[in-house]
């Protein structure tokens, strides 16, 4: 069965003012169903089509440069929108936050350090809270590429991932990258990523 472009469980304007729903709508009808109509494509009748998505980023070095592209923007953006909600924002509780707390010193260092990642990725990609093992990471990838990608620096289960493609924020910021990035934590869903961790 091809891919399909999944449903946002809330609506465009749901993470204003944060995020705009001029970019939410451009960004989810525009730019993610390009990456799955190309995906298709570029997977029909092959030896992948019809594997799932975890399995074929983990063997993306065998495969062309258009299912890595488009297969890592499928993925990225499906979980993206998972990880962001209406009444997202404050603090993580629980497990998520004795885990970052135990691996970065405190959730204001987490966020430090994430943001540093976000703002340091020359040109467009992604920064990512990776789970490896026992321990949580704080990487970022180039384009389209994550962590469950064979060729991944640091690899392992994104439990957080923020877009930093110029798509994502550039109709309300603008170059602004700093404020799409201090924005973000207002709209993050802890309770998704708690669960990632899990």
């Amino acid at each position: 069965m091809a891919f399909e472009l999944p449903t946002l469980n809330y609506d465009y304007a749901a993470l204003e003012p944060h995020i705009d729903a001029r970019t939410m709508e451009i960004h989810h009808t525009k730019h993610h169903q390009a990456y799955v109509n190309n995906l298709n494509n570029a997977l029909a009748g092959g030896e992948w089509d019809n594997k799932p998505i975890e399995d074929i980023l983990a063997n993306i070095s065998k495969l062309p440069v258009a299912v890595r592209n488009n297969g890592g923007g499928h993925y990225n953006h499906s979980l993206f929108w998972k990880l962001m909600g209406l009444n997202g924002g404050g603090t993580p509780a629980g497990d998520l936050s004795d885990a970052l707390n135990r691996n970065f010193g405190s959730f204001e260092k987490f966020k430090e350090l994430f943001a540093n990642a976000g703002m340091t990725r020359f040109g467009s990609g992604w920064a990512w809270l990776v789970k490896a093992g026992q321990e949580l990471k704080i990487s970022s990838t180039p384009n389209q590429d994550n962590p469950l990608m064979d060729i991944a620096d640091v690899k392992g289960i994104p439990i957080l991932g923020v877009d930093v493609w110029e798509h994502a924020y550039y109709l309300k910021y603008q170059n602004r990258r700093n404020e799409y990035l201090a924005a973000f934590w207002n709209v993050v869903n802890w309770t998704e990523v708690g669960k990632r961790l899990k």
